[in-house]
């Protein structure tokens, strides 16, 4: 597996440690999960809390009532 080395500064440190600690894991391991977290496309965790929280009309959806100006598609 490869080797990743990283220079943090002694207040950093405390805080990885202390985190690796609180999640029973290694710091290596610890580091690992939160690069690939960070790494994974995914929406933010709030994300979905947003639907609907606007309320400003110019946010909805057109409808269309009528297709009559609509090219006709061709037959296949």
């Amino acid at each position: 597996m490869p080797q990743l080395s990283l220079y943090v500064d002694a207040e950093t440190l405390r805080k990885i440690e202390k985190a690796a600690e609180l999640e029973q894991t290694s710091i290596s391991k610890w580091v690992t999960s939160k690069i690939a977290e960070h790494l994974e496309k995914n929406w933010p965790e709030n994300y979905r809390s947003l639907y609907g929280s606007i309320d400003d009309n110019s946010f909805c959806a057109e409808t269309i009532k009528d297709f009559s100006g609509d090219t006709e598609r061709e037959e296949l």
